[in-house]
């Protein structure tokens, strides 16, 4: 029952009792001596009116306290609906559907620069700048059939500072007839967002150039390397006869020359090797050449032919295999690089004590192959990083050690190349332990 239904009967039965009162004094006027039983019934009347009475009041009491706590209820959704719209985090503007602002949350004041009572009754094209108000008036036109345009970037401006990337979304608000009343506005403030996009396109495309700089790069040291090999070939062929025409006349000064220039056109020509070989392995363009043989049979010719270099330091190279016969099925000629890339690299930074080579067999058909020396050691730091192509430990002694730094970025990639890990572990000035890790068997692609 509606309040006003209330109101209507109390009104009703308010008459009603007035009506009887008057009817009684009237019969007790006219009336000196009143029968005894028109008495009785008006006040029967009566009674029954004021009782109707009392409901009715009960029940508009009643209704009373509902409307209170309906009211309050009602109260309490706008002030929280208040609060939403004025500590929201975003920017937040009602308009009627020409743009006139009716309402402005505190963040679109701020963003804006302009405080919220300034801005009511305020055109929001005021904060676009000319050259966007066409496409603004556009959009405000196709509303009313759209209905909502999301996340709208535009520039604004900033009153006094100047103008911010900002995002719109809009959305029509309708009667029950279907038609445009009103639009609510959402500002959010994207230009740190811009800065960061424009930041990662600046990234993405140096990214790109470095790619394409590595690229040309792994270019240039495979063809430069193919071509130089050539000529090192014929340089270290001629001084081989040479040299052999020189010991045949027993010239010791002039063999001594001639044995110069043939170790270091090796050397060169090693070099020359280790950049065409990472350039495949870069490429991806070298393949393993499988067979069958005894690794402890290369370890143990490997070590042998580089233990003139170790008698020069006067540094005891050792081998330990843990049987004489370890049959294993993978690329010889680039596991042996392995083992020369290990063990020179030991030699090269050690100059008093030992290095050792060690073979175990490791369960699941594994091999563990581990080069260990006395010498300088790797900091901890720099552990990490031995395995870049370029780089050697001790950067500022580079020179004191001859090499392009590529040694142990080959082996790392050849390693890997045969499914297996190859790790190290070091203390500067107590040594150090390279550990590899491979199949006994490589399966062909």
């Amino acid at each position: 029952m509606k309040a006003t239904d209330n109101d209507d009967i109390l009104i009703e039965h308010i008459k009603a009792v007035h009506q009887w009162t008057e009817k009684l004094y009237q019969n007790t006027t006219e009336v000196r001596t009143l029968e005894p039983q028109l008495v009785l019934q008006c006040l029967e009347e009566l009674s029954t009116a004021l009782e109707e009475l009392y409901i009715a009041e009960e029940e508009v009491r009643l209704q009373n306290e509902e409307l209170i706590v309906a009211r309050q209820a009602i109260e309490a959704e706008r002030q929280r609906y208040r609060e939403l719209f004025e500590f929201a985090p975003d920017g937040y503007l009602v308009t009627d559907i020409y743009g006139l602002i009716q309402e402005a949350n505190r963040v679109a004041s701020q963003l804006l620069n302009i405080e919220q009572r300034f801005l009511i009754g305020k055109p929001l094209i005021n904060a676009v700048p000319e050259e966007h108000r066409r496409a603004f008036r556009a959009m405000l036109i196709q509303l009313h059939t759209v209905n909502r345009v999301e996340e709208w970037e535009i520039s604004l401006s900033r009153r006094r500072v100047g103008l911010f990337d900002a995002a719109l979304t809009v959305e029509t608000v309708r009667d029950v007839n279907k038609q445009a009343i009103a639009l609510r506005w959402m500002l959010r403030d994207i230009t740190s967002r811009k800065q960061a996009e424009a930041q990662l396109r600046q990234v993405q495309l140096e990214n790109l150039q470095l790619i394409e700089a590595d690229r040309l790069k792994s270019q240039f040291m495979a063809t430069v390397s193919h071509e130089l090999r050539t000529p090192m070939n014929a340089i270290l062929g001629f001084s081989e006869l040479l040299l052999r025409g020189f010991q045949r006349e027993r010239n010791a000064q002039q063999i001594n020359m001639i044995e110069r220039i043939l170790n270091n056109g090796k050397q060169l020509l090693m070099m020359i090797e280790e950049i065409l070989d990472f350039s495949k392995l870069k490429a991806n363009r070298l393949e393993l050449r499988l067979d069958a043989f005894d690794l402890a049979e290369l370890a143990t010719t490997t070590t042998e032919e580089l233990r003139s270099l170790a008698e020069q330091k006067a540094i005891d190279l050792q081998v330990h295999l843990a049987k004489s016969n370890i049959p294993v099925v993978n690329d010889r000629m680039r596991l042996r690089q392995v083992l020369v890339n290990l063990i020179s690299n030991a030699i090269k930074f050690t100059e008093t004590g030992s290095v050792t080579l060690e073979i175990w067999e490791l369960p699941e058909g594994r091999l563990a192959i581990i080069v260990s020396d006395t010498g300088i050691g790797i900091d901890l730091a720099d552990q990490s990083r031995i395995f870049q192509e370029f780089w050697q430990v001790d950067q500022t002694s580079t020179r004191k050690n001859n090499g392009t730094g590529l040694g142990l970025a080959i082996a790392n990639a050849l390693v890997q190349l045969m499914h297996g890990t190859i790790s190290v572990e070091s203390q500067l000035e107590a040594g150090s332990t390279f550990r590899v890790e491979l199949p006994r068997r490589i399966l062909p692609h």
